[in-house]
């Protein structure tokens, strides 16, 4: 049975063209992730805040080496595209950006970021999220963009919202965390917004 629509986003639009550097323009770059990272990811899911708000530990330097050899892998599978955010002119890991869940067909994916301990509070989440998601919607063609973070996690409500995700509603007990069940504020952005 045909579809009554056409796919938003071809399928093949990432995979047949390299991953991106993106520059935000004011001291940013998103590069793609390279084996090299590992020790500045692996030193980042140290502090305790990573702890608190993922769900994910890193016990090595060899296991985020895997982490980012599937980061390069999920580009071509067009699945997710995750992009270190580093300082344009030190080259300094300073944070994450991603486009997880991506469904091109229907053109929606969802963005999730973190930031190394020494860069909150600087806006690099903000400026990272901003771009990301200039790029995916403006230039890849993407319709919608979802953010989700813990009810709980005030910095991370704020970095959705001054990188233009409007709130849509919480999601009840819906993310596992070490501490327990959280309750999820959903946020999204569409194209035109």
């Amino acid at each position: 049975m045909p579809y009554l629509t056409s796919p938003v986003v071809p399928a093949g639009t990432l995979a047949r063209t390299a991953q991106p550097t993106l520059p935000t323009g004011d001291g940013l770059l998103l590069r793609p992730w390279q084996a090299r990272d590992a020790p500045a990811v692996h030193a980042a899911f140290q502090d305790p805040v990573m702890h608190q708000w993922h769900i994910r530990a890193a016990d090595s330097e060899e296991e985020v080496a895997g982490w980012i050899a599937q980061w390069q892998t999920c580009w071509k599978e067009e699945n997710q595209a995750q992009w270190a955010v580093v300082g344009a002119d030190t080259g300094e890991l300073l944070g994450r950006v991603a486009l997880r869940q991506i469904v091109l067909g229907d053109g929606v994916a969802e963005v999730a970021y973190w930031t190394v301990a020494r860069a909150r509070g600087r806006g690099v989440a903000v400026r990272a999220t901003t771009t990301l998601s200039r790029w995916a919607l403006d230039e890849i063609g993407l319709h919608r963009l979802e953010l989700s973070h813990a009810t709980d996690n005030e910095a991370s409500c704020r970095v959705a919202v001054k990188a233009g995700f409007a709130p849509e509603g919480t999601r009840r007990s819906a993310l596992l965390h070490p501490d327990g069940w959280h309750d999820m504020h959903l946020h999204a952005r569409v194209r035109g917004d």
